[in-house]
């Protein structure tokens, strides 16, 4: 099997967590770039990326670059691929294009539908047949990506975003993307060695995404389906042996999910028992304020609402009774708070000592750590 050059695309501020997660799978020539990490890997590699990363959200598999001079040029090159080899004749297709500074096309539709124009006529011409265009569940999806007079074209492999493991059952208003929670836990270092915290966990993404992690349960282990299977040149050996080679191992920590709603633990506990990791969770219903977890050395992280998709009533009394439980009922251990707001970081009056910059969706947020010493740092 021979290498192809491989996107793995992310969450913008996750790209150094992705190229540490595929350094470790066996990704070669890594390369971090904006909100994506292009790597070698064979399909056993491919296979393993999608079983295995968990801040990726799509692995793309590049099957050509080339410069065009025109429309017409452009239609050339695509139609050269070798689509035989790549999808069957009678799979359906959809084009996705992204468009930069490109003089020939002023719009993405306009790219897509030459790329389209392309793949049928290169069906029609080897066997008389035309596959059909279906946007809303296709077999094989394909990317353009244009910037001024370069074109890359790359199949998608995964299909559905692979933040969408498949053990949420329920979920709140505004739940936490569970690429971005795999994300802010492999940030913090957390390993499953100490005790997890998780004291606003909403409908539970963190506190799952934690134990996923310390029991090295691949997130693609959930998913049914993954757009390569129906790929011309798929091998089920290949997959089957990726899934063989995964071994889970024995997590017997704790890991801590806590809400003032009764509403979300509920949500919380159902997607647990859905993902089989429920005995390896402590629920609880309480208000931050009034919650006591005798630990030492743990990991807090927290997502508490910032007035964008959520609102909380007296938003700088909650940020401030975070830093009051922090600093008083939590010293020893360290904390990470996700917000979009530095008034109310400010509101926490703790002093940080990393800080990250993350997107939650559109929301640009920080992501800040609190060493929790009792009495006065400088004490």
């Amino acid at each position: 099997m021979g290498d192809f050059t491989l996107i793995a695309k992310t969450l913008a501020g996750l790209e150094d967590a992705l190229a540490a997660e595929l350094a470790k799978l066996g990704g070669r020539n890594i390369q971090k770039a904006r909100r994506a990490v292009i790597f070698n890997g064979d399909k056993l590699m491919l296979y393993r990326a999608n079983y295995n990363l968990r801040t990726a959200l799509r692995i793309l598999r590049q099957v050509s670059a080339f410069r065009f001079n025109s429309t017409d040029d452009f239609y050339t090159h695509c139609r050269s691929v070798n689509w035989e080899g790549l999808m069957h004749r009678g799979n359906t297709f959809a084009v996705y294009s992204t468009v930069y500074h490109s003089k020939q096309f002023r719009n993405s539709m306009f790219a897509s539908l030459k790329v389209k124009d392309a793949v049928a006529d290169y069906f029609r011409g080897k066997t008389g047949i035309r596959p059909n265009v279906d946007t809303t569940n296709p077999d094989v999806i394909i990317n353009a990506h244009i910037s001024h007079n370069n074109c890359t074209l790359s199949l998608d492999s995964s299909g559905e975003s692979l933040h969408k493991r498949g053990y949420r059952v329920a979920q709140t208003k505004a739940p936490l993307n569970e690429v971005l929670a795999a994300g802010m836990i492999l940030i913090s270092g957390w390993d499953g060695t100490n005790d997890f915290i998780d004291p606003m966990c909403g409908s539970g993404t963190l506190p799952a995404e934690a134990v996923l992690i310390a029991s090295n349960t691949a997130p693609g282990s959930f998913r049914q389906e993954f757009a390569f299977k129906k790929w011309a040149d798929f091998d089920n050996l290949i997959l089957k042996t990726v899934i063989n080679e995964h071994n889970t191992k024995k997590f017997d920590g704790k890991v801590y999910a806590s809400d003032i709603s009764e509403r979300n633990v509920g949500m919380a506990k159902a997607n647990a028992r859905n993902a089989g990791i429920f005995k390896n969770i402590t629920f609880s219903i309480s208000d931050f304020r009034n919650l006591n977890i005798p630990t030492k050395n743990a990991t807090i992280i927290m997502n508490p609402p910032y007035g964008e998709r959520l609102k909380p009533d007296k938003p700088e009394e909650l940020y401030s009774m975070l830093g009051e439980r922090l600093k008083h009922a939590y010293a020893g251990n360290n904390a990470w708070i996700l917000s979009s707001s530095k008034e109310y970081f400010q509101e926490i009056g703790l002093k940080h000592s990393e800080r990250h910059e993350l997107y939650n969706g559109a929301i640009k947020c920080e992501f800040r750590k609190y060493v929790l010493f009792p009495g006065k740092r400088k004490d």
